[in-house]
């Protein structure tokens, strides 16, 4: 994470689950959908986003396909799996009830 406002641990791959649940993109593109998405608050570098991609794609919840782009370069487009939206759901989930706990011991301290 290449910024002030570093990522908790494990919050990465809930993001890029979240950008890829609208559709595939290449690595460049999810990049620039999160700092768009986050008003430019988050910029994640290659050093953060490769490792996380492959471990999402290892773990079955993303795929990846060599295409072109539009400027006719070749790049490797990530798509959602099954696997992905269900555990998408679940990271929602769990860190909709985490923020929840953790608002709540901060308001009441």
């Amino acid at each position: 994470m290449a910024d002030k406002n570093e990522l908790l641990p494990g919050t990465l791959d809930l993001l890029i689950l979240r950008v890829l649940s609208r559709g595939e993109l290449h690595g460049w593109g999810i990049t620039q959908r999160l700092e768009q998405l986050s008003k430019s608050a988050l910029q994640v570098d290659e050093g953060s986003l490769y490792p996380s991609l492959y471990r999402m794609e290892d773990k079955g919840w993303i795929e990846a396909e060599w295409r072109l782009t539009e400027n006719n370069r070749r790049a490797k487009y990530y798509a959602l799996t099954r696997a992905g939206r269900k555990q998408l759901e679940k990271e929602q989930e769990l860190w909709g009830r985490m923020s929840a706990i953790i608002n709540l011991v901060l308001q009441s301290a």
